[in-house]
């Protein structure tokens, strides 16, 4: 089984490029976040024509996310996380493929830090911990899949020196990051690679994706049912070199 994430950073404006990594990466689920779209704007059909069923959760402007399976449609068991009945912000989305459990997150910036938005990040984070230890309770596959907006250690920034009083890698976040691995879940793309940098996201400015300067923010934590089967981690570099692509690339794990 082949899992992906995608910051696809505008759905409608980069379906083009969408479509055409679904062709050449054939991925068997795929966890996309900021679609910026409306509910009803996002291109169900477009999606199915190349074969893929799809939950979503959009929302106008900004946020929005979707779980796409291949060849059979996923089962939404949660709309949002649990937590806060008043967070109408549209960040998780949550559905059973082929009996795996997929969270599909994208995790609030938080910047600037400190202020009302990181105060909004820790919270979320908080939310979060709370309902993956009771995913890791149920004893049963499950994999929490997004852009978290963490970077979790020095090796996952360029240049650490730059970054440490960002609300991507400040102390408070990435002790959270680290709370979530001991509650039992595992970083699929440490788990293969302890002591590498990879990258998934370059801004766009400064030639960052030439230079190289780039962070590792999208992350895969496996329960250990889906842990002890991890076989394989890339990063699809290349849909990034695109023309008017999204600021994140692809990142994909392989399952037993």
């Amino acid at each position: 089984m082949k899992i992906a994430t995608y910051n696809i950073n505008g759905i409608n404006g980069r379906l083009d490029i969408l479509l055409r990594w679904l062709e050449e990466a054939a991925p068997d689920i795929v966890c996309l976040q900021e679609l910026k779209a409306p509910h009803e704007k996002f291109p169900r059909k477009a999606l199915e024509k190349a074969g893929y069923g799809a939950v979503w959760r959009g929302q106008k402007s900004w946020n929005g996310v979707a779980i796409l399976a291949r060849d059979r449609e996923p089962v939404e068991t949660r709309r949002a996380l649990p937590g806060d009945v008043a967070d109408d912000q549209s960040r998780y989305i949550e559905a059973a493929v082929n009996g795996v459990i997929i969270g599909c997150l994208y995790l609030p910036n938080g910047n600037p830090a400190p202020g009302s938005k990181f105060d909004y990040k820790l919270r979320w984070f908080n939310r979060l911990h709370t309902h993956a230890k009771g995913l890791l309770d149920l004893e049963i596959p499950v994999a929490l899949i997004g852009d978290f907006n963490v970077m979790p250690t020095d090796l996952d920034v360029y240049k650490p020196e730059r970054w440490r009083d960002d609300a991507l890698f400040r102390p408070e976040v990435r002790s959270a990051y680290a709370a979530m691995l001991d509650q039992g879940w595992t970083d699929a793309v440490r788990e293969l690679y302890p002591d590498e940098s990879v990258y998934t996201f370059w801004k766009y400015w400064r030639n960052a994706f030439e230079r190289d300067a780039g962070l590792r923010i999208d992350h895969f934590l496996l329960s250990p049912q889906l842990a002890s089967g991890l076989k394989a981690v890339g990063v699809d570099r290349w849909v990034r070199a695109l023309p008017k692509t999204s600021d994140h690339a692809p990142v994909w794990i392989e399952l037993e």
